[in-house]
């Protein structure tokens, strides 16, 4: 998809409509085709789009007025995001915005109210490069009267300097985590967190007191939690979920500024716990998280999705599984716009799982909607993610009898992931993969022992204990057991004993 195509599809029905009368007023001829083009990009009308300019010779029109819809479509997106955003962020910037103005045209008294407000904002939500401008702006109108004193200003303006080169190292150090989480998720480069952190933080000269904030909090345990998923083993990561316990404990009552923050650690401990299969605490750091969210409706449309997707999940496993599914399905019926792609295909692929494992054969159903591509996967979703919902496709189709499509599917699969998997030392999926794959070609061979104790090794590598690994495992499992593979998988995260015989 090209990149004006891609922001087309940021709109919803009502902003296009906004958007047509926006093009509308700028128009100044009655024959420019900007209209005409945008329409075309809506429905996906190639040939149409050839015959806009019929001329071979007229392709620097035509490409010279997608350059300028999407210059207009980026004024009026930029517009709109300004207009809508209600954050203290955004708050503060308008408050510049019109303080600049108003002191440009000799308001002064409104205006030196209005960047007090603005200064208020922008420090309860950390914004220190919002806070550089505004007091860039006090001090350029420090001798009008009413301004505050310069040597206060001028106070205020350095401290807020050292808080910018704060945050500037913590986001450097935050890019060079990402990078080389990446190293590790594409490259499979062996690396020890504790060690890289340490690293870090000396390599930027970062004092541990720089780190007792929430949004550093979050970072540093976003990056635990994604190397823990990439290791397959969240014990791996426990002492960085003691520590956010201590700071969160530290914390106590006071006044929390910044929402999102703290809401993205509670999130981050609930899947922690999840995946530990520690439901209780899960639950309750998810009630501690639906607590807030509840306090703005900015973050309980943010966080919803997700918060749906975790408290599933809790109950799945704690054998609800009617509960689980009606809350997954109740969550995509009100999908709506703008909740984030990847919140919904989340949802959807474990409300596929979920009916996969109870038997239903609407798991199908569910399995046709995740219709982006592989590529589109594993850039939004993440290359753990796509390689898991490829698999998930297989047992689903072999489940209900769909043989030859999930065989199809296996070959696809290995073409596609298998030197990635053999770079990264993930031979245990293509071993499971071996697994179905004799499975598909001999249904009768789950009877045979060699075959059971084959499934039944896998059990014994400490990877494979994570909670996700365990659903295939007793996909596996549950060809030969007599009962459906929800409850096999229930006796894998308790941990009860299996027979070959």
């Amino acid at each position: 998809m090209d990149a004006l195509s891609e922001l087309v599809n940021l709109l919803n029905d009502n902003e296009k409509q906004s958007f047509r009368q926006f093009l509308l007023q700028k128009n100044k001829r009655s024959d420019v085709k900007n209209l005409a083009l945008l329409d075309l990009i809506e429905t996906d009308d190639i040939k149409g789009l050839n015959k806009l300019y019929e001329s071979a010779k007229n392709k620097d029109a035509y490409h010279a007025l997608r350059k300028r819809l999407q210059d207009n479509l980026l004024l009026f997106l930029s517009q709109k995001t300004f207009e809508n955003r209600h954050s203290d962020t955004y708050d503060a910037l308008r408050l510049v915005v019109v303080s600049r103005f108003l002191l440009e045209n000799d308001v002064v008294k409104v205006a030196f109210k209005c960047l007090d407000k603005a200064e208020r904002l922008a420090e309860q939500s950390e914004q220190f490069n919002l806070l550089n401008e505004l007091l860039l702006l006090k001090l350029q109108y420090a001798h009008l009267p009413g301004a505050e004193k310069l040597d206060v200003l001028t106070t205020r303006f350095l401290q807020n300097q050292e808080h910018m080169q704060r945050e500037a190292k913590l986001n450097m150090a935050y890019a060079f985590l990402r990078q080389e989480l990446q190293e590790i998720h594409l490259k499979g480069k062996i690396v020890n967190l504790t060690s890289l952190m340490i690293a870090t933080t000396r390599k930027y000269k970062i004092a541990v007191q720089e780190l007792m904030t929430y949004k550093s909090i979050y970072q540093i345990l976003f990056i635990a939690n994604e190397y823990a998923a990439i290791q397959q083993n969240y014990g791996l990561i426990e002492r960085y979920i003691n520590r956010t316990n201590q700071f969160i404990q530290d914390q106590g009552h006071k006044k929390q500024t910044n929402l999102f923050y703290h809401i993205s650690i509670l999130y981050l401990l609930a899947n922690f716990h999840l995946r530990r299969k520690d439901f209780i605490r899960s639950t309750g750091y998810l009630k501690d998280m639906k607590d807030l969210m509840v306090t703005d409706n900015r973050y309980q449309a943010l966080f919803y999705l997700r918060y749906q997707l975790l408290s599933s999940l809790n109950l799945f496993f704690t054998n609800n599984p009617d509960e689980a599914i009606a809350a997954l399905q109740e969550s995509l019926s009100h999908t709506v716009h703008p909740l984030k792609p990847e919140d919904v295909e989340d949802i959807r692929v474990c409300l596929t799982m979920f009916l996969a494992l109870c038997n239903d054969q609407k798991s199908l159903k569910q399995l046709s909607l995740l219709t982006r591509t592989d590529a589109w996967y594993e850039k939004r979703m993440g290359m753990l993610w796509t390689i898991r919902k490829n698999l998930m496709e297989i047992l689903v189709h072999a489940q209900f009898s769909n043989t030859e499509l999930a065989m199809s599917r296996l070959v696809s699969f290995r073409r596609r992931y298998k030197k990635y998997l053999q770079k990264t030392s993930e031979e245990r999926v293509l071993l499971f993969l071996k697994l179905v794959e004799k499975y598909l070609q001999q249904p009768d061979v789950v009877h045979e022992l060699s075959y059971k104790e084959a499934v039944l090794h896998l059990l014994e590598k400490e990877e494979n204990n994570d909670i996700f690994s365990l659903i295939f495992i007793g996909w596996l499992l549950a060809r030969w057991e007599k009962n459906m593979g929800y409850k096999v998988v229930l006796k894998l995260i308790k941990r009860s004993p299996f027979s070959v015989e």
